[in-house]
């Protein structure tokens, strides 16, 4: 496993980590977003679509536990929230087979609401509150994505 920890000093850092991530995720790909409440998941999210070209609002699913956002290149993301599950196997009943095998790109907050029913992912991210800023750990799980994935932050080559 391939682990990179990345420090964000505020929530427009975070919004930028986003967009740099936007710039190497392959467009069909498992992303899990873990972190406390406030962590920063969604504002990451945020970043992602704007850099993707998405101009409207971005909200949390947490109550609708997914949004769909069409992209300005006929991509689409998919985000969930899966904070409020109450079971895996309602994630059946909402067809989460049929989105994870969308060529999509598919970002899951709290998968562990999801476990023995989610597949394991591409990429891991892990968010936790370090002051006021963020500390970001990034696990690159696919071993075909091991190593090819070039993340360029505040001007630094990062090879994943």
């Amino acid at each position: 496993m391939s682990r990179l920890q990345i420090n964000l000093h505020d929530s427009l850092e975070t919004e930028a980590m986003g967009a740099a991530l936007w710039q190497f995720l392959p467009k069909k790909c498992l992303v899990f977003l873990s972190g406390d409440l406030g962590a920063g998941k969604t504002t990451l999210i945020r970043g992602l679509l704007k850099a993707a070209g998405y101009q409207h609002a971005v909200k949390s699913p947490t109550y609708s536990l997914v949004e769909e956002y069409e992209l300005a290149d006929n991509g689409m993301l998919f985000h969930f929230d899966l904070y409020r599950l109450k079971d895996p196997e309602e994630l059946e009943w909402m067809g989460m087979q049929d989105y994870l095998q969308a060529s999509a790109l598919c970002c899951i907050e709290w998968p562990q609401m999801g476990k023995g029913f989610l597949p394991d992912a591409d990429i891991e991210i892990q968010l936790s509150m370090q002051g006021t800023g963020r500390k970001m750990e990034i696990d690159v799980i696919n071993a075909d994505l091991k190593n090819n994935l070039h993340l360029n932050w505040k001007n630094k080559d990062l090879l994943l």
